[in-house]
This record gives C-alpha cells, sequence and structure tokens, in this order.
C-alpha cells in the first residue's frame, strides 16, 4: 500500500512490463467508445430517414389518388368544358387507315 500512495509502484520492474499491455487495453477502450458513439450516430440517422420515408411514401400514394381522380374520362370532360376548348368526345370508335404502297 505504501509503494502505491507513494507513487514507486510505477516504477517497480513488473508494473513496467505490464504498461504495454494497459496501453493496448485503453486504446482498445477508445476504440469501443468511438464504435459505440459512431453506431449511435448512425442509428439516429437511419431513424430519420425512416421518418422522412414514411412521409414520402404517404405523399406519394396522395397524390398518386388525386392523378388517377383527375384522369378519370368524366373528369377529363368537365376540364375541357369548363376551359372551352370546344373538344368532343367521338361518337364512334377510331377507324384504322391504311395506305397502300405503289410499286
Amino acid at each position: 500500500m505504501k509503494s502505491f500512495i507513494g507513487g514507486t509502484i510505477l516504477t517497480d520492474e513488473r508494473t513496467l512490463k505490464q504498461m504495454p499491455f494497459v496501453g493496448f487495453l485503453a486504446v482498445l477502450g477508445l476504440l469501443l467508445i468511438a464504435n459505440r458513439n459512431w453506431s449511435e450516430s448512425t442509428l439516429r440517422e437511419i431513424v430519420v430517414l425512416q421518418e422522412e420515408l414514411e412521409e414520402l411514401r404517404s405523399e406519394s400514394v396522395t397524390l398518386s389518388a388525386k392523378l388517377m381522380d383527375a384522369s378519370r374520362p368524366s373528369e377529363v370532360a368537365k376540364r375541357v368544358e369548363q376551359a372551352g376548348i370546344g373538344l368532343q368526345e367521338p361518337m364512334r370508335p377510331p377507324q384504322k387507315i391504311t395506305v397502300e404502297k405503289e410499286d
């Protein structure tokens, strides 16, 4: 106990032989702390990105529903009528036009 309080334990030969191992353990401890901090910050970033992804997904579903509603034929006809373009829906189905080649 006297050598510990007096500080002579640090100059003892047995203690000096163990110093590289103690230094190695200290470096491992620092690496462990750094790894934990890095992983916690990565997890926080993942949570933020997941929340943003969920928000973007809901926005995508909303916009898709609005687009499907706006592209219905009845909705398109109503918008054309409101715009006053003068387009009308065809009464008969489209016909295929064929042109024969001359030799």
